[in-house]
């Protein structure tokens, strides 16, 4: 067969034309399995940081939100309430908190960054139950030794206002502060941790 009248570069240009065609075929094929294999966008929330707005917090206000599936407590504490936490060392189990979970940040008598605004997780360190915000000082059901803290009633565990556990109750360590930051003096970053403590 004769070929020397074929024009090769219309052979090239076909073929290069199909290779294109057949990469970005092969491409549009690939994306929805590939997206598929990227965490959910409820999946990607679920640990992303969480902002709290505590510029109208009231003195002795608890407010709530959600990280990571958990609910979070901040708490705006009183001058009232960080004194009275300084007495109650000989009735907890661990009152410097050193078998607790908490950021270096956190690391002092009582347990936060600035001193009257407390965060914590909101499960009892013993069976994961929520404990009810308490700040009353010595009700009825809970007799005069209570000076407001957190009450778990599922098993009886008692937390004061920084969130250390008393002695002789099921839960067997303090409640969990969780990451968090100051972004401004009345934003808090929940699930992030500062470098270092403000003076």
């Amino acid at each position: 067969m004769n070929h020397e009248g074929v024009d090769h570069s219309k052979r090239q240009f076909l073929t290069s034309a199909l290779s294109v065609v057949g990469a970005v075929g092969a491409g549009y094929l690939a994306v929805p399995f590939l997206s598929q294999m990227q965490p959910s966008a409820k999946a990607m929330a679920a640990g992303a940081p969480v902002d709290v707005d505590i510029s109208k917090m009231e003195p002795g206000q608890l407010i709530r939100v959600a990280w990571r599936g958990k609910p979070v407590w901040v708490l705006n504490r009183t001058p009232e309430v960080i004194s009275t936490l300084a007495t109650l060392d000989s009735k907890l189990a661990d009152p410097v908190s050193n078998e607790s979970l908490q950021p270096e940040n956190s690391k002092n008598p009582l347990r936060s960054i600035k001193p009257e605004i407390f965060v914590a997780v909101g499960l009892c360190t013993h069976l994961g139950c929520s404990p009810t915000f308490r700040p009353e000082i010595a009700p009825n059901d809970l007799g005069p030794d209570w000076k407001g803290g957190f009450f778990c009633p599922c098993h009886g565990s008692w937390f004061d206002l920084a969130g250390r556990v008393y002695r002789g109750v099921p839960a067997p360590t303090n409640l969990e502060i969780p990451p968090y930051r100051y972004e401004t003096d009345n934003l808090i970053v929940v699930g992030e941790e500062s470098e270092a403590n403000p003076a």
